[in-house]
C-alpha cells in the first residue's frame, strides 16, 4: 500500500473529538505517528488508546505551557493541525468582552503562538494547518467579532507562509460541520439545522468531520500547497450567502 503519511509525525492540537480526532484517525490510517493534545485528560487518554496515538493534556491557550510542549518534543514533527473553539456571537448590547478576549486568543493568538514555536520543530516542507470558517463572511448583527476573525485568517495564513517558509501554512475554512461542538452550540435546534442543510445544500447531505479530515490529510501530503485557504462547506455559501 502507498500510505501518504508513512513515517511522518502529526501533532493535533485539540484532538480529542470532532475534526481533530477524525484527522488523527485518518493520519494514522495513512501511516503517520500522531501526538494529540487537548484539555480533558481523561477523554484524551481514552481516544489516544483507541487510535494508538501519544497524548499530552494541557490548555493550548496557556501559551507558556504550549511553548514547553514544543520544547519537549523528542524530535521534529512533520505537520501540526490546530483546531479552534467555537465562535462567539453577540449583539453589542450583550457583548461579553471576557468571552471575546478568549475567542481572540483561540482564533488568532493561538495560531501565532503555534507558528512561532514551530520554527525548528516542524520539518522543512511540513505543514501548519489552521481551522477557520465561512459562515461569518456575511454581515449580520451579532457577527462583528467572528466576522473580523474570519477575515483575519486568510491574511494571517498568507503572511505566515512567507515568513515560515519552507514550512507550509494553510487554512481550512469550514461551513457547518456535524460535530459535538456544533451540537453544543445548537442544542435542541441541531436536528432542524441538519434537516435544513440536507434539503438545501447542493451535495444533499451534511458535512461531517471525516470530510474535513480528508482535506486536512491531503494538504499535509501535497507539498506544493502553501498560503492558501480552502473552503469546504458543501456549497453552503452558494445557497445561504
Amino acid at each position: 500500500m502507498n500510505l501518504e503519511l508513512a513515517g511522518q509525525t502529526i501533532v493535533v492540537i485539540g484532538g480529542s473529538s470532532g475534526i481533530g480526532l477524525e484527522t488523527a484517525r485518518r493520519a494514522r490510517a495513512e501511516g503517520a505517528d500522531v501526538i494529540l493534545t487537548a484539555r480533558d485528560a481523561e477523554r484524551l487518554k481514552r481516544v489516544g488508546q483507541e487510535i494508538g496515538a501519544s497524548v499530552v493534556a494541557f490548555d493550548a491557550t496557556d501559551f507558556e505551557r504550549l511553548g514547553r510542549f514544543f520544547e519537549e518534543l523528542p524530535a521534529p514533527v512533520n505537520h501540526v493541525l490546530v483546531t479552534g473553539s467555537g465562535p462567539y456571537y453577540a449583539l453589542l448590547a450583550e457583548f461579553d468582552f471576557n468571552k471575546a478576549r478568549r475567542n481572540v486568543e483561540s482564533h488568532l493568538l493561538l495560531p501565532l503562538q503555534v507558528a512561532r514555536n514551530a520554527v525548528g520543530k516542524v520539518r522543512p516542507g511540513g505543514t501548519l494547518l489552521f481551522m477557520g470558517g465561512t459562515g461569518a463572511r456575511r454581515a449580520a448583527p451579532g457577527l462583528a467579532l467572528i466576522s473580523a476573525l474570519t477575515a483575519a485568517g486568510p491574511a494571517l495564513t498568507k503572511s505566515l507562509a512567507l515568513e515560515l517558509a519552507p514550512i507550509r501554512v494553510n487554512l481550512i475554512a469550514a461551513g457547518f460541520v456535524d460535530t459535538p461542538l456544533s451540537a453544543a452550540i445548537l442544542g435542541d435546534q441541531l436536528d432542524a439545522r441538519r434537516e435544513h442543510l440536507r434539503k438545501t445544500l447542493p451535495i444533499r447531505r451534511v458535512v461531517g468531520p471525516t470530510d474535513i479530515a480528508a482535506l486536512a490529510v491531503h494538504l499535509m501530503a501535497n507539498t506544493a500547497v502553501t498560503g492558501a485557504t480552502f473552503d469546504i462547506d458543501g456549497g453552503q455559501q452558494l445557497v445561504e450567502g
